[in-house]
This record gives C-alpha cells, structure tokens and sequence, in this order.
C-alpha cells in the first residue's frame, strides 16, 4: 500500500468510525427509551441489560454499517475536494477510480463483515430479543414459555397426515397429548393414533408413542373399531413404534415458525424439509433467504453512490453532492422494502425481490463514477424550466 493511499484511509476511517459509532449509539439510545420503563418496574439488574444488548448488537451493527459509511465517505471526499487535495491527486496522474480503490476495498471488507453478521448472528437477535425481554421482566420461566408450543396443528402433505400436540418444546424431540391423524386420498381419516407423549429417536428415525391406542374410521368418518390400547400400560418403556415416516419434530413445529427470525442454514433446513408446501407458502422464506445475502451488498452499493458524489469542486456542489446522496440511499432503501414486501406476497420472484435495488444501485453508482472519471458533469435535478 502507498503513501497516498494510506492518507487516504486515515482521511477515511477517523469519520467513519465516529460516525458508525453514533448511529450504533443512536439505535441504542431509541431501543432503550422503548424499553426503559420496563427494566425499572422489573428492577432489572445491569447484567441482564448488558446481555439483552449483547445480543442484539449484531442487528444495530447491520444498520448502523452502510449509514456510517455513506456520511463518512461523503465528509472525506468532500473536504479532499474542498482542499484541492483530489485535484493534486489527480493531476499527478492518478485516476478516480484509483484515488478511490482504498475507499472501495474497505467497502468490501464492509460487506464481508455484514455476510458474516447476517449469515446468523443478525436474525438470531431477532428472535430471541422477546425472550430476552421476557426473562427480564417476568423472570426465566415465563421466558422459558416462548420456547413451548401449545396446541398445534399441522399437516403434512406429502405423507397426508395431521398432527395434534397439546404441547411440544422446539429444543426438544417430545410431543405432549398427540394425536396423529392418516387420512386417504379424499382427505377422509382412516386411522389415528393417541398417545400421552409421543417420542421421536433422531439415530433410529424413528416414533414412540408412550401410553397410547389406535383406532380406525369407517368410510362417513365414524369410529369403527379400536384397532390396540395400551394406554393404560405404565413406565416409559412400554410404547408402540412407528418406523418409515418422514415426520420430524422441526418439520411439525416449522408450520408456526417466521422467516424473519431464521438463519441462513435454519432458512435452508426449512426449504429442504417442507419442499412440498404450496409456493405461496415458501414464498417469504425464500425471500428472504436472498435477503440474507443481498443486504450485506449495500455497503459496497453505498461506496459506489456515495464516492463519485462526494468529488465536487465548489462549495455548492459540496450541498448538492450530499443532498443527492442521502435523497439516493433513502430511495433505495424505500425500493428495498417495497421489494422485499412484494417477494414475500409472493408478487414478485425471491430473487428479483432481493437482488433488484442493490442492482439499480450499482448501476447508477457505476453510472456516476463514469461520468467522474471521466470529467463529464454529472446530471442536475431541477424543476426550473429552461
């Protein structure tokens, strides 16, 4: 690295480590004042507030990245520009792009930083941001209670049965009060199975169902006849197996699961195992797998918008730059959701929805460094007709 790429960094960095840091300062602050007066009235204890913010540092650091750097790339060029210092650089026969190659390497270190946040880290804050609230207000048990699922209901479409648990923990292979329903090609029960606690073996792929009977229905759905009972059998060795079937408990309790809130290789193991389910169903979590990688992307989309307007020769155009840039990122940011809105309704494609902004801004920002390159005015809004 040069000497004059180094300047360049240090010119870069002092800005944008202040300013990541106020806006991460910034999101604290306002998740705070939402939360204050709960952590008074519980009596909160400041571990328990640090470990709360913790884990849901990753989530600010997401946002607070590319705004950090969009204000600190514009400050920097804008006083180099003001200072006549990109005018020297460029007289000396350096070129924009290569004024700006330190700015651009630092826009991908950024980018690889957010990959590696919202490959987990990031929407594992998300999700457990109730339950952190929830244990500090109402202690570890209430919390405890987000983990259980009561009275769910799913169907499994490519085997064609419903399941009924009164209760089942998501950390665990155990369901309580179940009741496995096998309908026929009509949607008509044929057999169904009772049992206290049904069991699944995650070696042997296989089902136990403890303190239970099975029961058969006749063609209008009445009971026929009670098939075997053993649910008057005590000790939790005494079951009946069930073997061959496909059903696990993830995929019985990813019926109630949110797209938002999972992981990239939650995302995936989601997809995988409910393939079957209709599109508009998938639809938001196939969005939002895209999502997951394409957000990252905006660090480096912000150093293309950002760096060709942050090159100005007048102290005017510092005004327009900036105002433009900002005006910019708020579109895009309003694209973004919009897009990501649409791709979850299933409007529009998942990959469309995610990559589309992020390709628009490239685009321009590519556009943009053109025209600064090669010393061509850059195009002016106005209202005023000529």
């Amino acid at each position: 690295m040069r000497l004059l790429d180094r300047y360049v960094l240090r010119n870069f960095l002092e800005p944008f480590l202040l300013c990541f840091s106020a806006f991460l300062g910034i999101f604290l602050i306002f998740d705070l004042n939402d939360n204050l007066t709960d952590f008074i009235d519980a009596k909160a204890k400041w571990k328990q507030i640090g470990i709360y913010y913790l884990h849901q540092l990753p989530h600010f650091c997401m946002f607070s990245m590319p705004l950090g750097l969009l204000l600190a790339l514009l400050y920097c060029l804008s006083k180099m520009s003001r200072s006549n210092e990109i005018i020297s650089m460029l007289g000396a026969g350096r070129s924009v792009v290569r004024v700006l190659a330190p700015l651009m390497l630092c826009g991908v270190l950024s980018t690889g930083f957010s990959l590696w946040l919202n490959y987990e880290l990031a929407p594992q804050a998300d999700a457990v941001r109730k339950a952190d609230i929830e244990r500090i207000t109402k202690g570890d048990s209430r919390a405890e209670k987000l983990n259980i699922i009561e009275d769910h209901l799913a169907k499994d479409r490519m085997t064609n049965r419903i399941w009924f648990a009164r209760k089942m923990h998501t950390g665990e292979s155990i369901l309580s009060d179940a009741h496995i329903t096998q309908l026929n090609k009509d949607g008509e029960p044929i057999t169904r199975w009772y049992a206290k606690r049904a069991v699944f073996d995650q070696r042997e792929k296989k089902w136990y169902l403890i303190q239970g009977r099975k029961v058969s229905f006749d063609k209008e759905g009445n009971l026929a006849s009670e098939i075997e009972d053993w649910s008057h059998e005590t000790g939790n060795r005494v079951t009946r197996t069930l073997g061959g079937w496909s059903e696990t408990p993830y995929r019985i309790a990813s019926s109630s699961m949110e797209a938002d809130q999972l992981t990239v290789p939650q995302l995936r193991n989601y997809l995988a195992q409910n393939a079957d389910f209709p599109e508009a169903k998938l639809a938001a979590f196939y969005t939002n797998l895209e999502y997951r990688w394409a957000l990252p992307i905006t660090c480096l989309s912000v150093v293309f918008i950002a760096a060709p307007l942050g090159i100005v020769f007048s102290r005017r155009a510092v005004l327009a730059s900036v105002a433009s840039s900002i005006f910019i990122f708020f579109g895009y940011l309003l694209l973004m959701f919009l897009m990501l809105a649409l791709g979850k309704g299933g409007r529009v494609p998942p990959f469309v929805a995610a990559w589309l902004p992020n390709t628009l801004m490239f685009t321009v920002g590519t556009y943009l460094l053109y025209l600064r390159s090669t010393n061509r005015e850059l195009p002016k809004l106005s209202l005023r007709r000529k």
